[in-house]
């Protein structure tokens, strides 16, 4: 157990190799119930989300999802977010723990002149991901009803407890994300569990998502880094409007310095996070890929290098071992 962002978390169960793998091969369940969750409701819930958000906020159906970025006026990013709609003018926004009291602030301070309200649902939820190719089935044995299909969210009864259920995940792999009352949190994980889906930890968490080039926020991204550097423009509506668009409009004319790229280690051992690049650049996320058997990660390097099957170095605690730009992503499922 670590502390983390005021809440005590898990690291691990039982090995992190043994969740990882499980997730891969049948199911695993991670406690995130450290995430933040912001409510926009009312007449004007789209104009601010779209003054807020990257993406086209206006194109998410009842009951879709999307994931988004939160940026400042100078391109630096602020926070991912992933927005359902779960009315036509009420939507829930889920933060990243670190960043959810500044995601709040900066909302709040947005829709002061609109005819919105905006509220703070971050003790109203606990959260369960249950990820892996038996994980749908899993839950479905204990739901009252079909789930929702990917990229998509709806109330449902699952082991009697009401709740929202999406069809999102931060692995790769298939699966569903739970949102329920925290009283009726534990009995649900149990429940779980002994349909089989297998406790896993944040180190687990971070090892699925590299393999997947999911991004960490404060590793992957920070308000020091654009979504363009960051390889995030897909999320950036072209027509802007939104709180950062001109900066991410100048960076994708004019191209940016460094760029993210997946990476594989060719020598042995992993990099880690902060390691520098020789000749310039830096790891941001590096870790041993269970599944691939090799060291893995993203790394912002010059841009002229960060093309698949560019070669470059890393020094990995005074060692330089030979690294690999990869495709992303690293591992396809």
């Amino acid at each position: 157990m670590v502390p983390y962002a005021g809440w005590e978390m898990a690291v691990r169960y039982d090995g992190v190799i043994a969740e990882h793998l499980a997730v891969r091969a049948t199911a695993g369940m991670f406690d995130v119930s450290h995430m933040g969750q912001i409510e926009t409701v009312g007449p004007a819930a789209l104009e601010l989300l779209e003054r807020l958000c990257t993406n086209d906020v206006e194109r998410i159906p009842i009951s879709g999802a999307q994931y988004t970025l939160l940026l400042r006026e100078d391109g630096g990013v602020l926070d991912d977010l992933f927005t359902y709609r779960l009315e036509a003018e009420r939507y829930l926004t889920v933060t990243n723990a670190a960043n959810h009291e500044r995601d709040l602030a900066w909302f709040q301070s947005h829709a002061a002149a609109l005819d919105v309200a905006v509220i703070d649902r971050a003790a109203d939820y606990a959260m369960i991901a249950v990820q892996g190719p038996l994980a749908r089935e899993i839950v479905q044995a204990i739901a009252n009803a079909p789930l929702p299909e990917r990229m998509t969210i709806g109330t449902r009864t699952v082991d009697g407890a009401e709740m929202l259920v999406a069809g999102t995940g931060y692995t790769g792999e298939d699966g569903v994300e739970l949102l329920l009352a925290p009283a009726d949190a534990p009995a649900v994980w149990d429940a779980l569990a002994r349909r089989g889906a297998k406790p896993a930890g944040l180190a687990a968490r971070d090892t699925l998502r590299t393999e997947a080039c999911f991004h960490l926020y404060g590793n992957d991204l920070s308000t020091q880094r654009g979504a363009i550097e960051a390889g995030l423009g897909w999320c950036c509506r072209p027509a802007g409007g939104y709180i950062g668009a001109q900066a991410v409009a100048a960076a994708r004319a004019g191209g940016t310095a460094e760029l993210l790229v997946p990476f594989v280690i060719t020598d042995r051992g992993a990099a880690r996070p902060g390691d520098p690049v020789i000749g310039g650049g830096v790891v941001a996320s590096g870790t041993f890929s269970p599944t691939l058997d090799v060291g893995i990660g993203m790394a912002y390097l010059p841009a002229a290098k960060a093309v698949v099957g560019s070669e470059f170095e890393i020094d990995v605690r005074g060692k330089h071992r030979r690294a690999r730009v990869a495709k992303r992503p690293l591992l396809k499922v």
